[in-house]
């Protein structure tokens, strides 16, 4: 029998946000979403393009300073959009450079000001120091994550938006406390690089569990066999930071 149950996924800025190889989410919840008995079509939307009028799952990546700027301006023109999204419950997960511009704003290390579309209440500032290495934290929903954490920029979150995670190794958002990203609506932030999803399925089940119900009204999940995945999670963890 032919499933006809469908999600579109719609990349933000491929072009110019994708150097810690966060094409590795798109492919990998893609993957996962086809297992657990969906068709899938990605979208790439970069600047200037049309915003799809379909979309269920949102990703976004991570960038430079000088990515961040060009793309600032029309993720300014679609921010209402995306506002709108979130509060309706559409799930998304965006990576570093998105993640510090979907907060309230980004000071760069010189001093330049880049205002964000504050679907999070949260600002990071450019610090002198790298935060760069492995890095595993526990999340009461997502259990153990693991992933590889390179970003100078030091984030504070603000009222109603709670930390993804607590950091057991590394730093995370910033150096004073041990949380790391951010949630709110069903829109999750994250310094989390690697690619993030191929290692920690529960993120990529949630995403596709929230838009399915969003969509369709329930999701009946797949069995799966992860056991390669623990296994690379486990190596993730063993290596030094």
């Amino acid at each position: 029998m032919t499933n006809t149950k469908h999600l579109h996924i719609t990349q933000l800025y491929p072009r110019d946000m994708n150097i810690y190889g966060d094409w590795g989410n798109t492919l990998s919840l893609s993957r996962r979403a086809q297992a657990h008995g969906f068709t899938t079509e990605i979208v790439d939307y970069n600047p200037g393009d049309p915003f799809p009028t379909e979309t269920d799952i949102i990703l976004g990546g991570g960038g430079q300073d000088s990515g961040q700027t060009i793309i600032q301006e029309d993720l300014h023109h679609i921010g209402p959009t995306l506002n709108t999204m979130a509060q309706d419950g559409t799930p998304m997960l965006v990576i570093c450079g998105l993640y510090q511009l979907f907060g309230n704003e980004f000071v760069t290390i010189g001093g330049e000001t880049l205002p964000g579309i504050g679907i999070f209440n949260a600002r990071t500032v450019g610090g002198a120091e790298r935060l760069i290495g492995n890095i595993v934290e526990e999340s009461p929903e997502f259990g153990t994550i693991v992933g590889y954490e390179n970003h100078s920029g030091l984030t504070t979150l603000g009222e109603g938006t709670q930390p993804l995670a607590t950091v057991t190794s590394g730093e995370g958002n910033n150096l004073e406390e041990n949380h790391e990203g951010a949630r709110v609506h069903n829109v999750i932030g994250t310094y989390l690089h690697g690619s993030l999803l191929p290692k920690n399925p529960a993120i990529s089940d949630y995403l596709i569990r929230t838009a399915a119900e969003k969509k369709y009204g329930s999701f009946t999940p797949a069995s799966i066999d992860d056991s390669l995945v623990e296994k690379a999670r486990a190596v993730a963890m063993s290596r030094p930071r």
